[in-house]
């Protein structure tokens, strides 16, 4: 799939819609996406830790309009960026998402899980893999 800035892989019998700012896959109940935000100043690599604290309190929020906690927190990288990544489960499935930031410019990678769901052709996986900037 390709979006505004930036180029990743899905399954290739996945049905790809783009709705504004974003590009979404879907199969079924699963679903991946990139989203494109802009941010009102540039990112600076040297703050990660400041923007990690905002970023948890941010998932936190989600998960609980999502009817779901937190499961998992972690830093790891996207595109040769570190990023910071989530996984939170509850209200019927289980969601991932990343946070890549790149200058004045957010993608936020995101992909749904039904419950009790495995990820078929590894679908969440490789968006993740495949993200990049381009």
């Amino acid at each position: 799939m390709r979006g505004d800035g930036f180029t990743a892989l899905v399954p290739q019998s996945w049905q790809v819609t783009r709705p504004r700012e974003a590009v979404v896959a879907r199969s079924g109940g699963y679903l991946v996406s990139v989203t494109t935000f802009k941010l009102e100043k540039a990112y600076d690599p040297g703050r990660f830790g400041a923007v990690t604290k905002e970023l948890d309190g941010v998932v936190e929020k989600l998960a609980g309009q999502a009817g779901a906690k937190v499961t998992e927190r972690m830093t790891t990288t996207v595109d040769g960026r570190k990023i910071r990544a989530y996984r939170y489960t509850g209200g019927g499935g289980s969601m991932r998402i990343g946070f890549v930031l790149d200058g004045t410019r957010e993608y936020q990678l995101f992909c749904r899980l039904p419950a009790e769901a495995t990820d078929p052709a590894a679908g969440c996986a490789l968006l993740f893999d495949s993200f990049k900037i381009s």
